[in-house]
């Protein structure tokens, strides 16, 4: 280019096409960042290298809408500043009065307009660009938040839902899992809690075809069931893709909120598998509360007997009634009797592995047993009467009983 930018009246041709070619290069600089993106700004340049006037208000203000803009269609926020950058750059060199003169003054006072010029813009630029990441960061929250209400609870339209999941990666066709993690206490910063989640999942199973929000009160994580591959018959090793076991292994790092409890429900094809997978997960969470499983993963299937024990309260109390109530003329009361069975059933009728449980001797366990028989008239040993004991014991612990009375006219 020749010539440069002369002194003189601010239009003309010579000015505009050198600003023009100026704002190509910086584009092709900033790895093709509009150029419209630059407005006023050389403009500005110019006649503060020429003039040193500083720009008003308003034309500041423009420059914030430009950095809105940029961050709207997204640009980074790097790119734009190199952007700007750049053109100040290559406009300077375009300045051959200044370049060449020998009045170190004058391209003092050049210089200095100039680089109050890139200041003030690029600082508001930033602004606006900030601001407007802002406002979409919340805009996206919102709408993360109305589609997992909608796919939660299965009965919003289908095609709606396609097309608002399609801008998370999410695709309805696959078959999906949803999970639960509930925190011991109110988490003070639910925004880390989700990027920790969606980075860990994105990372240990390959697949951005996952979702991560909160729900009255509870981190919500909807994956594609294809990605996670639990090993269910592993024992003492964590399965490699087990969603449960990654997002309370992460959640676990986080400084609040632990310990966590994470239930899992079971995978289900289609829109309404999403919502019947988060009901599985509510409910296994909720079970699991209520018979104060501290388990720190809790999967549905688990806990499929304990649903169908607990759907007729009516029925369990009645159970809890006829089989334990008479446990209560034990010496020492009903409670060790309680956990004896407890303890007894959970390793599989070995007496010296509940022993060990329970910290006492197995000749007490052995007395106990013995006690539960005599009372009750079932024997832990036989395994029809173990089935109706361990029935009766699940549903004294959902039923929190004999701390509370049970509820109805038997209690």
């Amino acid at each position: 280019m020749t010539g440069g930018i002369r002194r003189g009246p601010a239009g003309g041709p010579d000015r505009d096409a050198c600003l023009a070619a100026v704002a190509r290069a910086a584009s092709a600089d900033a790895g093709g960042v509009p150029v419209d993106l630059l407005g006023d700004y050389l403009s500005l340049l110019a006649e503060a290298a020429v003039t040193g006037r500083r720009p008003g208000r308003a034309e500041l203000d423009a420059v914030g809408v430009l950095g809105r803009r940029a961050a709207e269609q997204g640009v980074s926020a790097g790119r734009a500043v190199r952007l700007y950058l750049s053109a100040a750059r290559r406009l300077w060199q375009q300045l051959p009065q200044l370049t060449t003169s020998g009045d170190s003054e004058v391209v003092r006072a050049s210089a200095e307009a100039v680089l109050h010029v890139v200041d003030s813009a690029v600082a508001t630029l930033a602004e606006g660009y900030a601001a407007a990441r802002r406002e979409l960061v919340r805009r996206e929250e919102t709408l993360r938040r109305e589609l997992v209400d909608d796919l939660l609870r299965g009965d919003s339209d289908l095609g709606g839902l396609v097309q608002r999941a399609e801008p998370f990666g999410l695709d309805l066709a696959r078959v999906h899992q949803v999970a639960l993690a509930a925190p011991s206490r109110r988490l003070p910063d639910t925004d880390a809690a989700i990027s920790a989640l969606e980075a860990v999942i994105f990372d240990r199973l390959g697949d951005r075809d996952v979702l991560v929000a909160t729900k009255e009160g509870l981190l919500v994580a909807i994956a594609p069931a294809d990605a996670v591959t639990p090993d269910r018959g592993a024992r003492g090793r964590q399965p490699v893709g087990d969603l449960g076991r990654l997002m309370h292994a992460e959640l676990d790092r986080l400084p609040r909120g632990g310990p966590w409890q994470v239930a899992v429900g079971r995978p289900h094809p289609g829109l309404y598998g999403i919502a019947r997978s988060y009901e599985e997960a509510r409910e296994a969470l909720t079970m699991a509360q209520r018979l104060n499983t501290r388990t720190p993963v809790i999967h549905a299937d688990d806990l499929l007997v304990h649903r169908v024990l607990l759907r007729d309260q009516p029925a369990m109390v009645d159970l809890v009634q006829a089989v334990l109530s008479p446990l209560r003329h034990a010496r020492g009361g009903v409670q060790p009797l309680l956990d004896t069975l407890d303890a007894y059933f959970a390793t599989g009728g070995v007496a010296t592995e509940a022993a060990r449980r329970l910290h006492v001797s197995v000749r007490t366990v052995s007395y106990r047993l013995s006690r539960i028989r005599t009372l009750s008239g079932y024997d832990p040993n036989d395994p029809g009467d173990r089935f109706t004991l361990q029935a009766a014991v699940y549903g004294a612990r959902a039923l929190d009983w004999p701390h509370h009375p049970l509820p109805g006219p038997t209690g």
